[in-house]
């Protein structure tokens, strides 16, 4: 009986990502204290080769995570400061005349841009004009800038973390939903624990020299991508997520009450897309090479709630997407196995 290689390096790369998972968050709580939800859906994210929205009060240390995400996996990372002034080019890059000294000769190079790295974080992408947050999402979706008609490609893994600030909302520029919906998750950063927070100002107000295992080259994700979409998902639970996300649409069939009153409009064909994935990504992580309908709950909330868009009825009974959500999961049954 013949062997499948390709079944035995599926195996082995499975393998390797199961026993890395304790590793890797073992090397980021050098830096991270708690906040191990945000770091899995985090790392999730990166292993579906999905972007995410992180939204969080400043302060609450955003920008240390990525980068220490980064170094643990031996990314290159660069962080872009929106800014209303802030142009496209300052993030792609451009063109410019440079002159051979040698010869004489004049002729065009382009510069790449602070976009040319395998991690991004775009810090508060709502402070910058639609014209430049364009060029980001292009580059997100397409894995390219093109600049003056010449396409460059973009480091593989890429992966980009955009950050919003909650609070300080007014001179903003916020995303449209369907910008919103290319992001895979909206993770939710919150303030510590008491213990946490001691623990983090003891940490941060001492001497500090971090030296970071580097656990996994690109190549590794890379391969770690390919694995997740070969994670086999029962028809059951591909038809649980679907019926999460069409539920969330107000004024169908099958529309609650609820969503009827404080939602209008419901989570996307993407949010099924994705709530699979992650819930494929989910299962590897913890072990498993099948999915459940507990990953797909698991990743219910930063799937969907960015993608369901509340109604001023919603707003004056001061309830938010996360409760919408919560509740949705309560009310849509698992479909029998088989059907």
């Amino acid at each position: 009986m013949a062997v499948d290689t390709q079944v035995i390096k599926d195996e082995e790369v499975l393998n390797k990502l199961i026993a890395a998972r304790e590793s890797i968050l073992r090397e980021i709580r050098k830096a991270i204290i708690g906040q191990d939800e945000v770091v899995e859906q985090v790392l999730i994210s990166l292993f579906v080769g999905g972007h995410s929205i992180i939204t969080g009060v400043p302060g609450l240390a955003k920008t240390l995570l990525v980068r220490t995400i980064a170094n643990v996996l031996d990314l290159s990372f660069k962080r872009i400061q929106f800014t209303p002034d802030l142009m496209p080019a300052d993030i792609t890059g451009t063109d410019i005349i440079e002159e051979d000294r040698a010869t004489g000769k004049r002729e065009m190079q382009f510069i790449r841009g602070p976009i040319f790295a395998n991690m991004i974080l775009a810090d508060e992408i709502n402070r910058t004009p639609p014209k430049t947050q364009s060029a980001l999402l292009e580059a997100m979706q397409e894995g390219t800038v093109t600049v003056q008609g010449t396409t460059y490609p973009l480091p593989k893994p890429f992966f980009v973390l955009a950050t919003q600030n909650p609070i300080e909302m007014e001179g903003t520029y916020p995303l449209p939903e369907a910008q919103l919906d290319r992001f895979m998750f909206n993770v939710r950063i919150g303030y510590l624990p008491e213990e946490d927070e001691v623990a983090v100002v003891k940490m941060t107000t001492s001497p500090q020299d971090f030296n970071f295992e580097r656990l996994m080259s690109a190549e590794e994700i890379i391969g770690f991508q390919r694995l997740v979409r070969k994670v086999p998902a029962a028809d059951s639970v591909t038809r649980y997520a679907v019926n999460l996300v069409s539920t969330s649409r107000p004024n169908t069939d099958r529309s609650p009450d609820f969503i009827n009153r404080w939602v209008t409009w419901g989570g996307s064909l993407r949010a099924s897309q994705f709530l699979v994935l992650a819930g494929k990504a989910r299962a590897i992580l913890h072990g498993r090479y099948n999915v459940s309908c507990d990953d797909i709950r698991a990743m219910a909330l930063p799937v969907m709630r960015h993608r369901i868009l509340l109604n001023f009825q919603a707003e004056s009974e001061k309830v938010d997407s996360d409760q919408v959500i919560k509740r949705l999961v309560e009310t849509v049954p698992e479909p029998k196995s088989g059907l």
